[in-house]
């Protein structure tokens, strides 16, 4: 345990969130995702699982720590539900909120086909893997500069 540092974020986490640099997108996806054939795509070829963690709780701890790109106009993307593209999940409205909170800023996602999504996710730094079964519960969130 650390001092001020949320128990949900993992040694194996936070080497992740350390390593990446500005301009890298770390993926976050719900249990339905297949995470672990995604991940040997990345960069980092990482999985890290949080399995029995909400994706909102995975945020709110990640975003304590993570800054968020403020030079990317889409820092923030998200898969577009294949029935109705313009329908915005429960999922997706709590983990925005919890971004907007953590970045001080309204954020508004960018939105992404599922095989435009996967092919991101697959170019991206590493996956982190949540418990929660919410549909259409994928994130791809760019890192940002500290200030």
């Amino acid at each position: 345990m650390l001092k001020s540092i949320d128990p949900i974020l993992t040694p194996d986490l936070l080497w992740l969130l350390a390593s990446m640099g500005h301009g890298d997108d770390l993926v976050f996806v719900d249990a339905n995702h297949p995470a672990a054939r995604i991940a040997q795509s990345t960069n980092s070829q990482r999985l890290i699982q949080l399995p029995g963690i909400s994706m909102e709780t995975a945020i709110r701890a990640i975003m304590s720590v993570y800054p968020l790109d403020d030079f990317d106009p889409d820092p923030v993307r998200v898969m577009m539900p294949v029935d109705d593209p313009s329908r915005v999940p429960d999922v997706q409205r709590t983990v925005l909120a919890e971004i907007e909170r953590a970045a001080g800023r309204p954020v508004t996602p960018g939105k992404l086909s599922r095989p435009d999504f996967y092919r991101a996710a697959a170019a991206s730094f590493g996956v982190v893997q949540v418990g929660d079964s919410s549909s259409y519960g994928c994130f791809l969130i760019r890192k940002g500069v500290i200030s």
